[in-house]
Parts: C-alpha cells; sequence; structure tokens
C-alpha cells in the first residue's frame, strides 16, 4: 500500500497561469463570449451589453482564481489484491481517498494512471468529502502478457461547480504488478527414480563414519548437552559438538533456453512463453515436493538471491524462493545468445541432483552440450519445443509424439528423458508422458530414456 497526500501547494509552479490554462471549454466558450459582448458594448455605446459582458467575462475568471485557491488536502492510497498474480487473472486495485483538511470537498475527480495493456484507464468522480471523511473505489486490471506494470501516479481533478475550470493535482507514489506465467498442478510422478519414492525430497548423510572420524564444531546456543565431545573439549579448550546427521535436501536445476534464436513467434501463445510457464509450473511443484530448487538460463544466470550454493528452498524460505522466482520469469526474455555453454560450465562443477530443462529448437552441437550436462546430473528430464508446429495453423491440437528427430534422438542416446512439445500440449500430461518414457526404459533395459531420470 502507498500513500500520498495532494494539497494547494503540490503543484503550484505555474502560479495563477496554471489555473487559466486549465479553464474548460465552457469557461472559454464564457470568456470569449464576454470579451465580444463588452467590445461591442463600447462601440454601441450600450451600457446594459457592456454589464452582461463583463459578467460573462468575469464569471470563469473568478471560478479559476477560487479554484487556484482551494487549499484541500487529500491522502491517497492504493492497495493491490493481489500484488502478484499469472498471466490472464485479473487483480483489483483499491483506492483510499482521505480527506485530511478541515474543510469539506467539492467534487472530485480521481484518475489512476496504468499501462494500456492492462485495460483503460480508470476514472471515477466522488462526491463531497467531509472534513476527516473518506472515500474509497476498486477497480480491476487483468493482463495477459507477464510483466512488471506500473501502477500510478493517482492524479485528482478539481472543478468547480459551474464546470468553468479544471486543475489536476498529482500524487508522487505508485505502486507495481507483477504478472507471473501461468502455472499448472503437476502430478506427483517419480522422475528422480530415487529408491525412497519420488518427493522424499530429503537424503540424510553421515558426517562420522566412527569414533576416530568425527567431524567436530563448536558449540552453539541450544546444542543438546549430550552432544558435546569431552575428549575434544579437554584438547580445543572449549565447548566442542558432535557433528551427527545432518538432513540435506535434494537438489533439482531447472534450465530455461531463452535464446532468441531457438524460438519462434511471439505473444501469449508462442512457444517461448510455453517454456517459461513450464518451468515456472515444475520450480513450483519441486519446492512443493520438499527439493532445493535453482532457476538456471542458458547465459548461466540464475536468480538473485539464492543462497551460497546456488540453490533456494529450505524450510520456511520456500515461499520467498518461489516469490523470487517467479518474478525473475515475470520478466525473463529472449536471450542475444546461441549456444548452451554457459549453462553448462555452472553445472560442470559438481552433481547437480535432478535436472529438468525446457528447450528450444537445437543443433547437434548444442545436442552435444546437453549431452554433457547429463553426465553431470543424477537425472535429467528435456522438453524439447518444435517451434514449426507453434508457428503453423494446425487443423486440430495434436498429442505427445515419440518421432525420433535427431536432437531428440541425441538427447535419449546421452541418457535424457526426453519428449517433444507439440502446440497446445498441456505442462501436466508432457510430465505424465516423461514419466511413462522413463518407466518404458526402465523396463525394456535401453538407454534411450536415460535410466534412472
Amino acid at each position: 500500500m502507498t500513500q500520498a497526500s495532494a494539497g494547494h501547494t503540490a503543484e503550484d509552479k505555474g502560479g495563477l497561469r496554471t489555473a487559466l490554462a486549465g479553464l474548460t471549454t465552457r469557461g472559454r466558450s464564457f470568456l470569449a463570449a464576454g470579451v465580444a459582448a463588452t467590445i461591442c458594448a463600447y462601440v454601441l455605446g450600450q451600457g446594459d451589453l457592456l454589464r452582461v459582458g463583463l459578467l460573462l467575462a468575469v464569471l470563469p475568471l473568478v471560478c479559476a482564481a477560487v479554484l487556484y485557491r482551494t487549499r484541500y488536502r487529500v491522502a491517497g492510497s492504493r492497495r493491490l489484491s493481489p500484488g502478484r498474480v499469472p498471466a490472464g487473472s485479473e487483480a483489483r486495485v483499491h483506492l483510499r481517498m482521505d480527506n485530511v483538511s478541515r474543510l469539506p470537498t467539492g467534487l472530485l475527480m480521481l484518475q489512476d494512471k496504468v499501462p494500456y495493456v492492462l485495460g483503460p484507464r480508470p476514472r471515477f468522480v466522488l462526491d463531497r468529502v467531509e472534513a476527516g471523511g473518506r472515500r474509497e473505489v476498486s477497480y480491476r486490471v487483468r493482463s495477459d502478457l507477464r510483466g512488471r506494470y506500473p501502477l500510478g501516479p493517482l492524479q485528482l481533478r478539481l472543478t468547480d461547480p459551474f464546470g468553468m475550470c479544471e486543475l489536476t493535482r498529482s500524487f508522487s507514489a505508485y505502486d507495481t504488478l507483477t504478472v507471473i506465467p501461468r502455472v499448472e498442478a503437476l502430478p506427483p510422478v517419480r522422475l528422480t527414480g530415487e529408491a525412497k519414492g519420488y518427493g522424499d525430497g530429503r537424503q540424510r548423510s553421515l558426517a562420522l563414519a566412527g569414533e576416530d572420524d568425527i567431524i567436530p564444531r563448536g558449540y552453539r546456543y541450544g546444542d543438546d548437552l549430550r552432544r558435546v565431545h569431552w575428549r575434544l573439549t579437554a584438547r580445543y579448550g572449549e565447548l566442542m559438538v558432535r557433528r551427527e546427521e545432518q538432513p540435506q535436501r535434494s537438489r533439482c536445476t531447472v534450465l530455461l533456453d531463452t535464446r532468441g534464436v531457438a524460438f519462434q513467434g511471439s505473444g501469449p501463445d508462442s512457444a517461448f512463453e510455453w517454456a517459461v510457464s513450464g518451468a515456472a509450473s515444475t520450480l513450483l511443484h519441486m519446492l512443493e515436493r520438499g527439493f532445493s530448487v535453482r532457476l538456471l538460463t542458458d547465459t548461466g544466470s540464475s536468480v538473485p538471491g539464492e543462497g551460497a550454493d546456488g540453490f533456494a528452498g529450505a524450510s520456511q524460505e520456500s515461499a520467498d524462493a518461489a516469490g523470487m522466482m517467479m518474478d525473475t520469469l515475470a520478466v525473463v526474455d529472449h536471450s542475444d545468445g546461441t549456444g548452451l555453454s554457459r549453462a553448462y560450465e555452472v553445472l560442470r562443477g559438481g552433481n547437480e541432483g535432478l535436472l529438468i530443462a525446457f528447450l528450444g529448437d537445437l543443433d547437434e552441437e548444442q545436442a552435444t552440450v546437453l549431452g554433457k550436462m547429463r553426465q553431470r546430473s543424477g537425472g535429467a528430464v528435456a522438453f524439447l519445443l518444435d517451434s514449426e508446429s507453434w508457428v503453423r495453423e494446425p487443423t486440430e491440437v495434436p498429442g505427445p509424439s515419440d518421432e525420433g528427430t535427431d536432437p531428440l534422438r541425441m538427447l535419449r542416446e546421452a541418457g535424457w528423458t526426453a519428449v517433444t512439445v507439440p502446440r497446445g500440449a498441456s505442462v501436466a500430461d508432457l510430465w505424465r508422458e516423461a514419466d511413462r518414457l522413463r518407466t518404458h526404459v526402465a523396463a525394456t533395459g535401453t538407454t534411450a530414456g536415460g535410466g534412472g531420470a
């Protein structure tokens, strides 16, 4: 929520000249008619016409002066509900106006500035607001395109009772509406191939293999005194405790291909938007399953604010991690890169756990790089988009396809569980298809699906 106030001193740079510039068509017409009548009365020597002309000319000037001297003090606030909304969904914006002066206001016209993509600019007419009173109004915004959109500044238009003059007072504060990608709920399939079952999300590793291999650490406030190792305490001269079983979260890296050369078309129904939506759905799903998750792009960049090891999503931080990732995906755009080598440099440091990739068009060189990525992961699933099918106008929406194109074949031979993504496919359906393919490969004993993915 943001708050600001507007009054007589908000915009006084132009002085009375600003007030005269605010004359409406009616006010200008009255002024012109009055001047014309005054000139005619002077030429013709008509005293009655002179009085009428002066009245017509003075009335809009008096209204402008009175409106200019009006010292309303009005506080405005804006509240978004919610502040982060999926593409295609509506958000409601609540506006609140408080009269903080000792005088009642006149007729107020309220206008909020919004980007064109969110819809028409909302306008409201507020009747007289008593001293200390308030008025609340709301409007809806909706966007099919993800992104971050500024709302504001709020503008207050003052007018006199005769409609001769209008003055605009602008608030300085604004808010930002974040439109995140569409997210689909994914079924809990066992893509990792772990013996514990998919979704366990936490593994245990022993920090000691015996009495001689203890890795101690210093005592911290709140540690159980039963964990104090007295022999090491006597040796080091300070309290030392045993480092017992430490819970470790299973890791998952979601790789999003953003190369401009890998995708064709644009708009909310394009292949790239499907890939972004699929990555968002996967990130949230894996966080819910207890995984430590990292979002990685072909440029080698990840979400700012992640943990020291590049992963995020530990217990209470899961919601914050999801928010940061959704904010990143809300504004992600095509990169100028042509390859996936930078992402491979990030992944080559060690075992990254489960790797899930959303890829555009691939050539043989990039398929080879992806094959090397598979060697650095415990399991790998690839969703390969067929850009040509996304720019064509098909007569019907095809289902998941297993046609052995060269990049698809190379990925499967390298150990990936790879499926193609036809136009209009559901993320949840392809998620099940990947699990079916993994199960089929495991049953037949072939290597095309990357057993253990």
